[in-house]
């Protein structure tokens, strides 16, 4: 169970090792099955319309109705168009298409949501033929901010973005600005992240630190770090739960950590946010249509009522993100709460592709050996 997960488990529960704020950060690992595809989970059973929109997501997008917005979004989307949304969260998410379209069967879904870089390359480099179509006119999508597009092949657009920080008990410690800063003995155990190999937060975490000293630095970065006595678990709820008990004042997770904090009452002081070196990656999250689709003018359609500023708004909020768009309506202290860094950073899919993939192997091999 990754990050976003972990909010569907948590429900409001901010205290002891249920502590945290969710979004998207991670894949989630759970799933529940629908009645009609066997593959994922459906909020509720819409009487009858005209069409009908398969989307694939990611559990915790729908699983929690007090929390994820999968059911807000559900039912105002229902009740707007005469048609019914059925929401499919296959446990492996993207990887679930990928294995069905390799073998040659019905993918069962109109469009998925909850993409980012890492799932196109991982697309391109499994598949001979496409897997998302070319997205075409879609409505809001020239609102979207500026950067955060992340497909060049046009194939998928963003709905909501969110940044890799530190957050650190602030009663406990003082995180440092830099990350050679984290080397420093007084830091020694100090840090809790995630295993890149099975974590989204934690590839974005080394992906960072590749960005930071090169892929011909950052194995040696990771080395001083294990020196360090950094601790490596293998999602972010596994993480954060540590980080919440007390087992150590800094994990790796999101800067909009306050804002669930706040919204449960918890002390900010103990969920205080650190950018390294004034730098936050960037984590953009997009929606595309499948190829073959049953419904693709429907899956547009509803690609553009996600960019409406009033629904990217209360995305934001239940998914504690920020809005891919300029116009989303945010409550006035939301920006008071969910910091953004100076300067966002992030790979890009040319750079990712055919990279990304031995650097975590490289990682995992040097890790395991030291």
């Amino acid at each position: 169970m990754d990050r976003r997960s972990f909010l569907t488990a948590a429900g409001a529960a901010v205290s002891v090792s249920s502590a945290g704020c969710a979004g998207l950060g991670g894949g989630g690992e759970e799933s529940s099955t629908d009645e009609s595809t066997g593959t994922g989970t459906s909020t509720s059973d819409a009487g009858s319309a005209d069409e009908t929109l398969v989307v694939g997501t990611y559990s915790a997008f729908v699983d929690s109705p007090s929390t994820s917005p999968g059911a807000w979004v559900k039912q105002r989307f229902e009740e707007e168009f005469d048609a019914r949304l059925i929401w499919q969260t296959p446990s492996n998410e993207v990887n679930h298409y990928i294995e069905r379209r390799n073998a040659g069967v019905d993918i069962e879904a109109d469009m998925y949501l909850g993409l980012n870089t890492d799932h196109l390359v991982r697309v391109d480099e499994n598949l001979d033929d496409g897997l998302f179509a070319e997205v075409g006119d879609v409505a809001g999508q020239d609102d979207i901010k500026p950067g955060l597009q992340f497909d060049p092949n046009g194939r998928a657009i963003p709905y909501d973005t969110g940044y890799i920080s530190l957050v650190f008990d602030g009663t406990a410690t003082t995180a440092p600005e830099t990350f050679d800063g984290l080397l420093a003995e007084e830091h020694a155990g100090d840090l809790i992240t995630q295993n890149p190999a099975s974590s989204a937060t934690g590839r974005a975490f080394l992906l960072h630190t590749i960005k930071q000293f090169g892929p011909d630095g950052y194995l040696d970065y990771w080395s001083d770090l294990q020196d360090n006595d950094v601790r490596v678990l293998g999602s972010w709820s596994d993480a954060y739960s540590a980080w919440s008990g007390g087992e150590a004042p800094m994990v790796v997770s999101y800067s909009t950590d306050q804002v669930f904090a706040d919204q449960n009452d918890a002390n900010l002081a103990k969920h205080q946010i650190r950018f390294l070196n004034d730098q936050g990656y960037a984590n953009p999250e997009g929606m595309a249509v499948f190829e073959g689709a049953d419904t693709p003018d429907l899956a547009r359609e509803f690609m553009g009522f996600l960019l409406r500023p009033e629904i990217q708004g209360e995305i934001a909020v239940r998914n504690v993100q920020f809005p891919a768009t300029e116009s989303a309506e945010l409550p006035a202290d939301y920006a008071e709460l969910a910091q953004e860094p100076p300067e966002p950073v992030t790979f890009g899919y040319d750079e990712l592709k055919g990279s990304v993939s031995g650097w975590i192997s490289d990682w995992e091999r040097q890790f395991a050996s030291n």
